[in-house]
This record gives C-alpha cells, structure tokens and sequence, in this order.
C-alpha cells in the first residue's frame, strides 16, 4: 500500500540539515574520523602558520587565516555537509509516498567494508579485509515486490521474520510510482525497531505520520 504525502510533509520528514543521528552516521569509522582528524589538525596548523608568516607582506593573509580556521573545523562540518548532500539526494523527488507493506524474505552477505595492506612476519605485504555482515530485507505489498532495504547486521535483527509488517518512505520521480527511485530507513512496528544503512527519516515524525494516516 502507498499512500501519497502531502505538500511540505517530504520537507519535514527529511531535513535539509544533518540532524544528531546523521552526523554520527556520517562520522564514519574511527580509520574515517582518523582521516578527518588529520586533515583537520595538518591542513589548519599549515595554513593558520602560513597566514601568520605573511602576515604583514601578503594581503592573502587574511583568506589564508579563515582558510585555516575552516579547516580546523573540518572534523566537525565535514560530517554536516555530507549528510545534507546525502538528504538532498531523496528531497530533489518530486512523489513521495508512505509504503506498507511486510518482509517477503531476507539474506545475509557479507561485504568487504575496508582493505588495506599490512606486512606479514616475513616483511611481505599481503591484503587484510575488513568483512561485515550486512542484512537484507526484500519488501512486497498486494500490489507485488516493492525494493530492498541493506543494512548491517546486528543482535537485535535476528528477531526479524518473514511476513513482519514493515514500514518505509518511497521517492520516485513519477507521480504514478511506476518506478521506484529510491527507498529510505525502514520501520518495523511490531519489534519497534527501525532499520537501514543511513538515518535518513526524522523518525518520531514519520510514526506519527503513518499513525495519522494508516488509520
């Protein structure tokens, strides 16, 4: 079942800005925050000591000391912008529209999430694979198969079934919903958990929304 939202409901539904659960999933893993920390603190201290030496011979002094600034704050807005540019990727839609539906089966795989080479005891470098199990749910109503839903695995998913009630935001950029654009984090009302790869609902929002209107 699909029903339609309103004008202005997308809006508040997916925020514009990164919201506390956003940012944290788009802070990444600690080798990821690392990495932000470094071009942080490398490319701030540089530029903040570059500006001071040409601070009286250079009229680029001052952008060089915003530019430092900026970058010194890297570790915190680079997680801000890549979440907004995440959210305005399903905000661009012009139909959205509450499905519910239930879980017509689910699979594990596991995926390679990070690699790297390391030297062994003999000195030669051999590739070390960072494996994670992700989850994936395949979504059906009356109307046939609707998507899939990926997500990594975790405890708390073991208690999911197959013909568990599920519900998720469908975009697409056909009024009709002919074709399915893209499919955000998902709920699941019986377990009260919710599930997904990235928090891209405002989640208190989108509940009440489907109790208003799956009445």
């Amino acid at each position: 079942m699909l029903i339609p939202l309103r004008p202005g409901e997308l809006s508040r539904l997916i925020p514009a800005v990164a919201t506390g659960p956003q940012f944290n999933s788009c802070s990444g893993s600690p080798r990821k925050l690392l990495q932000r920390v470094l071009i942080s603190v490398i490319g701030g201290v540089l530029t903040l000591l570059i500006s001071q030496t040409l601070a009286f011979r250079s009229q680029f002094a001052p952008v060089l000391l915003v530019a430092g600034v900026v970058l010194l704050l890297y570790v915190l807005w680079g997680p801000i912008v890549e979440a907004g540019r995440r959210n305005a990727t399903l905000r661009r839609y012009p139909a959205a529209a509450i499905f519910e539906g239930q879980v017509a089966d689910l699979f594990t795989r596991e995926v390679v999430e990070d690699q790297r080479e390391q030297a062994d005891r003999s000195g030669r470098l051999q590739l070390v694979e960072n494996r994670r199990t992700w989850l994936t749910l395949e979504l059906e109503d009356e109307d046939g198969y609707l998507g899939r839903v990926r997500f990594p695995m975790e405890k708390k998913h073991q208690l999911i079934r197959r013909g568990m009630v599920v519900r998720t935001l469908v975009l697409s950029d056909r009024k009709d919903f002919s074709r399915i654009g893209a499919l955000t984090d998902a709920w699941l009302p019986q377990l009260k958990l919710w599930v997904g790869d990235y928090p891209f609902l405002l989640r208190p929002a989108f509940e009440e929304l489907c109790l208003r209107r799956l009445r």
